[in-house]
């Protein structure tokens, strides 16, 4: 039996505003997602639909009003997981005055690697990120897909067994979505376990193995997109995600 990489079970989170935070918001609700090693997995949905703070409960940047998740079934803030785990969020900051090569090398140092091995992990992160031609350009002068790129690279840089994207391929020229895509299809072949957000259903057909849809909090559909296709004969990933997205709200 294929190990789970993320279990995620019951998970709630409830965001607290107004004076003395007497008015809650539910971004997620009840959600629960069983991810196997080796998957490439989609979480998608409207804006709003939740997906981001379900990715940051996942790695530990937000605490779960309720619920579980793990991490090959370890708590996700223990070190253990948090070394297993690389992950990218929508829009990556770093050192304006620093070159890619030596971020990387500080969020290397960050992770416990340590020379030579570091030099060569960086060197090999920044190519596969297409930054192979700007390595030693400060990044205050790089583009926000360039940006991009210096996330991707360092969401890699440690090896994890498990990638999590947040949109990845935002600001990312025709090239770069095909470097990403590239990228998880590698991954994939390493037997590395991916889960990314994204709007960007034609991409996720080509390399994902699964895809879930999540609106209001909660996931209407979680399917293999191989079953989902067969099932919905003709229609695009796309067709089925407004489908369902849309005949959800009018029942609502």
């Amino acid at each position: 039996m294929t190990e789970l990489a993320i279990e995620i079970k019951g998970l709630h989170k409830i965001y607290r505003r107004g004076f003395l935070a007497k008015k809650e918001i539910c971004a997620v609700r009840n959600l629960n997602l069983e991810i196997k090693s080796g998957e490439a997995w989609a979480l998608v949905g409207p804006n709003g639909a939740g997906k981001t703070t379900t990715l940051h409960c996942l790695v530990g940047l937000l605490n779960p009003t309720s619920g579980s998740i793990t991490i090959f079934g370890e708590n996700p803030l223990s070190p253990d997981a948090r070394r297993k785990v690389g992950f990218q969020s929508e829009i990556f900051f770093s050192y304006s005055y620093m070159n890619p090569v030596d971020g990387l090398k500080f969020y290397g140092r960050l992770s416990g690697l340590k020379d030579p091995d570091l030099k060569e992990r960086v060197t090999k992160a920044l190519n596969l990120a297409g930054l192979s031609d700007c390595l030693f350009q400060t990044m205050g002068t790089f583009s926000k897909g360039m940006m991009q790129r210096v996330g991707l690279a360092q969401s890699i840089l440690h090896d994890p067994s498990v990638i999590i994207w947040d949109e990845p391929s935002t600001g990312l020229d025709p090239e770069g979505r095909r470097l990403v895509m590239d990228l998880i299809l590698k991954l994939k072949s390493e037997g590395k376990t991916v889960l990314l957000s994204t709007h960007i259903l034609s991409d996720i057909e080509r390399v994902c193995d699964h895809i879930s849809i999540i609106n209001k909090g909660g996931i209407l559909l979680s399917e293999s997109i191989d079953s989902l296709l067969t099932k919905h004969s003709g229609k695009t990933l796309e067709d089925i995600y407004l489908e369902t997205v849309r005949g959800k709200a009018d029942a609502q």
